[in-house]
């Protein structure tokens, strides 16, 4: 045991400072060598505040920096110190609730994984393929295939009984001068002769240059039938029967003349190739093309000058002025 009393002495490791020895050991902080040092041994620190428990069924929600409240109400996200409830935005566990977390069960009210909560927006909504500008104003209902072809078959044969009327005399002349040709065939091939020496058989060049007129008078004929009404109404006879009409793909009202004539050159400028078969077939297989064509049904002739083919719609009728309501 120690004979030293307790009392201040300079601090044998730090000769410049002093501090209290009990008797047993030094205590205290040290304080200056030439400071005036209190009566009797230092005081004790504080102790340090205690930690605050957690509130039950969950992990202690996240405190200010300072620990601080304003006005005595906890900030958001924080607990009420003291009173060990968790503030608003947390969790607690009760009656029809459980928290949530790995390898636990959602309670009554909590979304399972990988859904939404009820009433709040999907993350991936479901999405329509937008229709045409042209199919929303004409009401969004497109014509079927099957009035389409109704309404070609209207025109051609509107066209077939204008042509009647203006190709009626090319035709006949046609027909004199082939009407030989075909007598003369059919008797060498009721005679025997090979088929090479009935290909030699040709009409005459008159025959072929009354061919090429009505040709072309014909497709000047429909030409002068369809691209016109077309441009302006988007419809022609058949269609106006049938009740359908073409419109532009871009929403615009009117097909306009060079659009409509673009329109018709697919279709109609074939006719010049009949004579060796192509032009009828091309034709065949564009009339067929709005049976397979998705989702639009638009034929050959649709697709290059971008076009549909809607109902048309029937225009309400005008209201009748309001009246004034004062006498007459």
């Amino acid at each position: 045991m120690s004979s030293v009393s307790p009392g201040w002495y300079k601090d044998p490791a730090e000769p410049t400072t002093q501090r209290y020895w009990d008797g047993e050991g030094w205590i205290g902080a040290p304080i200056p060598a030439d400071a005036t040092p209190p009566d009797g041994p230092p005081e004790e620190p504080p102790p340090p505040p205690p930690e605050p428990t957690p509130p039950p069924g969950g992990n202690p929600a996240p405190m200010s920096p300072a620990g601080q409240v304003a006005n005595g109400t906890p900030l958001y996200g924080q607990s009420h110190p003291g009173n060990g409830y968790p503030s608003y935005g947390q969790q607690q566990s009760g009656y029809g609730q459980q928290q949530s977390g790995y390898g636990q069960q959602p309670g009554y009210g909590q979304p399972l994984y990988g859904q939404q909560p009820y009433g709040q927006p999907q993350p991936y909504p479901v999405q329509t393929m937008p229709q045409p500008a042209a199919v929303a104003q004409a009401g969004g209902v497109l014509a079927s295939p099957g009035l389409r072809l109704v309404a070609r078959l209207i025109d051609i044969v509107a066209v077939l009984l204008l042509n009647v009327v203006v190709n009626g005399w090319f035709i006949y002349q046609y027909w004199q001068e082939v009407l030989p040709f075909y007598r003369e065939f059919n008797s060498r091939a009721a005679e025997g002769d090979s088929f090479g020496e009935l290909m030699r058989l040709t009409p005459s060049a008159e025959a072929s240059r009354l061919q090429i007129v009505i040709l072309v008078i014909a497709c000047a004929l429909w030409f002068a039938y369809e691209v016109p009404s077309v441009a302006n109404s988007g419809q022609t006879l058949g269609k106006r029967l049938v009740g359908i009409r073409v419109v532009r793909t871009d929403g615009v009202a009117k097909l306009g003349f060079g659009r409509s004539m673009r329109r018709w050159n697919i279709l109609g400028l074939p006719m010049l190739f009949w004579t060796c078969c192509v032009g009828f077939i091309w034709q065949f297989v564009d009339c067929l093309w709005v049976t397979v064509d998705r989702p639009l049904h638009q034929a050959l002739h649709d697709k290059a000058a971008r076009t549909v083919v809607v109902f048309a719609r029937t225009q309400p009728p005008a209201a009748p002025p309001p009246s004034s309501g004062g006498p007459s």
